[in-house]
């Protein structure tokens, strides 16, 4: 697995426009959030309109939730340059998944979105290179069939039989493939073998019940669990949730540290040995209703240079008194009806 990693917004869109201006055959993206707001530095809707005028062939399905601000006119003016664009849309789900595949030999995986209000967040975003794009094509393929799109060169990807990478691999929340490679079930069996450590990022924290008990499970065990979180989130009503969140987990034994600024990282790291990046947030809704995609590995080089990225953020980081005398008696009562809603997860 050949990779680089991204450490904040800004630098994974250089990263991504600069793979989109040298690419040759095709342009393959799917993303939650999809704006054109971003041109003064980075015009991605311009330069695919370039390639797709060009005679490349460029494929878009975005989240018709996520990118619902995309102009009409913006849409209008990608069809007319000859790109396909296609809308993911279903009842209470979405495709939360950040991927962009450039002539099936680079791929692009984390947590950025296209829009311009996130220009300057801290983040993780994975450039990849090698025999682990042929998965992350072939899931694309899978999310391409299920927009209704008809081009066969790209279903057959998803019907293509794999040979698996014993050190890194693809995890995704479609049902395709093997179970131990489905998100939830990977999360299951990783936190359940953990043996020293477990470090998670995630910027919003309301994990569904089972996660929550594995984290305590691996705590009783031995196992030292830390999360970094935002102290401050773009999702204000959430801060409160968080927070809320991470005394009830500190309870049994977590060590949270609280970011300074925005940090829509997506990670989490078993022993120092095995890595999860992608577009999961540590939330029921990652968990149980939208589409996510992450690559897991355990190439001894790559996990260093995460260990020194994660390392950084704690150095940065916060750690709050998150004992229950801290809160008010409103709070306290929040609290309960936060683990009431949290029940039914």
């Amino acid at each position: 697995m050949r990779y680089k990693f991204y450490t904040t917004s800004d630098k994974a869109w250089d990263g991504i426009m600069t793979a989109i201006k040298q690419a040759q055959t095709a342009i393959y993206i799917e993303m939650y959030i999809f704006l054109g707001d971003t041109r003064q530095t980075h015009d991605f809707l311009g330069q695919l309109k370039v390639k797709a005028l060009a005679g490349l062939e460029v494929v878009m399905v975005l989240d018709a939730y996520g990118s619902s601000e995309l102009k009409t006119s913006s849409i209008q003016d990608l069809r007319a340059a000859g790109v396909e664009l296609l809308f993911f849309s279903r009842w209470l789900r979405r495709t939360h998944r950040k991927l962009v595949i450039i002539d099936d030999k680079i791929a692009f995986i984390g947590g950025v979105n296209i829009e311009n209000k996130i220009r300057n967040w801290q983040d993780l975003h994975l450039r990849l290179g090698g025999k682990i794009v042929k998965p992350l094509l072939r899931s694309f393929a899978y999310t391409y069939q299920q927009c209704g799109g008809k081009k066969n060169h790209i279903l057959k990807q998803s019907r293509l039989p794999l040979v698996k990478k014993i050190k890194s691999w693809v995890i995704d929340t479609w049902e395709i493939g093997e179970k131990k490679y489905r998100l939830n079930n990977y999360y299951r069996e990783k936190l359940s073998e953990a043996k020293t450590s477990i470090k998670i990022v995630t910027p919003y924290l309301l994990p569904p019940r089972w996660l929550m008990l594995a984290l305590d499970e691996a705590v009783q065990r031995g196992v030292k669990v830390e999360i970094i979180i935002p102290e401050d989130t773009d999702i204000k009503s959430l801060n409160r949730i968080n927070y809320f969140n991470a005394c009830r987990l500190a309870l049994v034994g977590i060590e949270f540290y609280f970011m300074p600024h925005m940090n829509h990282a997506k990670v989490m790291l078993i022993d120092e040995k095995e890595a999860l990046v992608g577009s999961q947030n540590l939330d029921v809704l990652s968990f149980g209703f939208n589409a996510e995609i992450g690559v897991f590995f355990q190439q001894k080089h790559a996990i260093a240079s995460l260990i020194k990225i994660i390392d950084k953020w704690q150095q940065q980081a916060q750690r709050p008194d998150l004992s229950l005398k801290g809160l008010s008696f409103f709070q306290r009562i929040l609290m309960s009806v936060y683990k009431i809603f949290l029940s039914f997860f």
